[in-house]
């Protein structure tokens, strides 16, 4: 079990945490939201319309509870690009768009493709972006002055670290007294009225940007309709489809290990392009599933639906009448809760096991992790990891190839394959045989091994070819049904043959 797996999830669902779970998401969101908006040059609101359309829907229609979604900055940063040059209302199109292929994805059932993501590749995505989560906060500690941005130094300093510390303190300490409330909503409202009774001058939301606003408006993209502007958005559209996707069943897999539960990925694949559907409808960037709120949420004791769907009308109710009061919240209780999420998401298990691990798997690990903190692209980073690891399996199954040598009372030499005749695999494979040295009649035995794709077909036909040349005879013996299958479909470009034997099933080359 993952460090994550110190959380208990045994207790039956309570209503009062999942009100409170959803109350301390919405403050952890609303910032994280704007941010990301802000980021790829959208309108603040932007953000919070997302963040508020994301957690409604995902909530009620999505594949599992207590996974939350949101304006996130993964899928915001692959729009940066088409905001720059073509402007907000082709960023809308390509938010429906991209809410459209993942309804596709979801139908045909293709999340479940997600199932081919090693375990080193998922420690290395979680382990990165907890370095994420946690540098992300550092920029709190910064201002602007002049239009340039410095750290902040002396009383500012001392007083936003003093009230991070604080923060942090009572996440810590406050399940040892009580786990009647979500510590981390206890720590913003305690930290909140500090500020306020003391007249403390720190950072707060509003130095963010404002927040108040009406309801999400109707709104259809103003974009000319036809195949020009779809060759624009398209690109843009499949790459958010494929990120949020990504992104969204790796946390869903996440979750299920938390909870020891299984969510529906498909499910949720629909929910996602429903909801980005609806962004780019009614004035959001669109989002996925968000790690860091998700673990804020179930860490608060969230078990069903309801907390999510009291984050996302929490936030709708802050955009409609409470702005006032939220950019009056200090940055540095929400970055104190941030810090302890990204604690709790760094997978420290996985240093206990690392000695253990194979070097290839801590290789993998380590580069996803860089990968991810490097390029802030967490779809990317699993990708190069799922490929790494693909690539170094073929490796280590290459190199399981084996041949024993024998001649039979007949005098014929027989060759036992063991291990799988493969792309990686047919260059070994092929130095197995002394077709110089051979007597007449050669029989090469599959009972342990088998042809998995065209290039061991075409290593098959060559050398059969090599033993025609030398005018022996070449038997291929005991090959599995999936096998002989195989050869057949590809006799149209090889030539060997398959024949039935009442011993025994053959393939030999059609011109001995």
């Amino acid at each position: 079990m993952s460090s994550l797996g110190l959380f208990n999830f045994s207790q039956k669902v309570n209503y009062k945490n999942e009100i409170l779970s959803g109350l301390t998401v919405a403050m952890t969101m609303m910032p994280e939201s704007l941010s990301f908006a802000i980021l790829a040059g959208f309108p603040p609101l932007v953000g919070l319309y997302a963040a508020f359309i994301m957690g409604l829907v995902t909530a009620i229609l999505g594949g599992r509870p207590g996974l939350i979604s949101g304006g996130a900055g993964a899928t915001a940063v692959v729009l940066i690009a088409l905001m720059k040059s073509h402007g907000l209302e082709y960023v809308f199109a390509a938010v429906a768009l991209a809410g459209v292929i993942q309804i596709v994805v979801g139908l045909f059932k293709l999340g479940k493709f997600i199932r081919l993501v090693p375990q080193p590749v998922m420690y290395g995505f979680v382990n990165g972006l907890a370095v994420i989560i946690f540098m992300a906060q550092l920029e709190q500690f910064k201002t602007v002055v002049n239009g340039q941005t410095t750290w902040l130094s002396g009383i500012p300093l001392y007083i936003m670290a003093g009230l991070v510390a604080l923060t942090v303190g009572i996440v810590l300490l406050l399940p040892k007294l009580t786990k009647a409330v979500p510590p981390s909503l206890v720590a913003i409202i305690v930290v909140f009225a500090i500020v306020l009774g003391f007249g403390i001058h720190t950072k707060t939301v509003k130095d963010i940007a404002a927040v108040s606003g009406g309801f999400p408006p109707f709104h259809i993209p103003a974009v000319p309709f036809g195949l020009g502007t779809f060759q624009i958005i398209f690109p843009y559209a499949l790459i958010m489809a494929g990120v949020g996707l990504t992104e969204g069943l790796l946390t869903l897999n996440l979750v299920d290990e938390i909870t020891a539960t299984k969510g529906n990925g498909s499910r949720e694949c629909v929910a996602q392009g429903t909801a980005n559907i609806l962004n780019g409808f009614f004035f959001g960037m669109g989002g996925c599933p968000m790690i860091a709120q998700t673990l804020v949420n179930l860490t608060a004791g969230a078990r069903a639906r309801l907390s999510g769907i009291v984050a996302a009308l929490t936030i709708l109710l802050i955009i409609l009448f409470g702005a006032p009061i939220i950019e009056r919240v200090p940055m540095a209780a929400l970055t104190g809760v941030m810090i302890m999420v990204a604690i709790g998401t760094f997978e420290w298990a996985s240093f206990r096991i690392i000695n253990k691990m194979p070097k290839q798997d801590v290789f993998v690990g380590i580069l996803v992790a860089a990968v991810t903190i490097w390029l802030h692209n967490l779809a990317l980073a699993v990708l190069i990891g799922v490929i790494v690891s693909a690539l170094v399996f073929a490796w280590e199954s290459a190199k399981r190839i084996r041949a024993r040598k024998y001649t039979d009372d007949d005098g014929a030499r027989n060759y036992e394959i063991y291990g799988p005749l493969f792309f990686g695999s047919v260059t070994a494979f092929n130095e197995k045989f002394d077709v110089a040295g051979d007597p007449q009649k050669v029989v090469v035995d599959f009972k342990d091994s088998r042809v998995s794709d065209m290039s061991a077909i075409e290593a098959l036909n060559k050398l059969t070819e090599r033993y025609h040349k030398a005018g022996k005879t070449l038997h291929l013996k005991h090959l599995s049904p999936d096998c002989r299958q195989l050869l057949e479909n590809a006799g149209a470009v090889i030539d060997v043959n398959i024949l039935e034997d009442p011993d025994y099933r053959v393939a030999t080359d059609k011109r001995k």
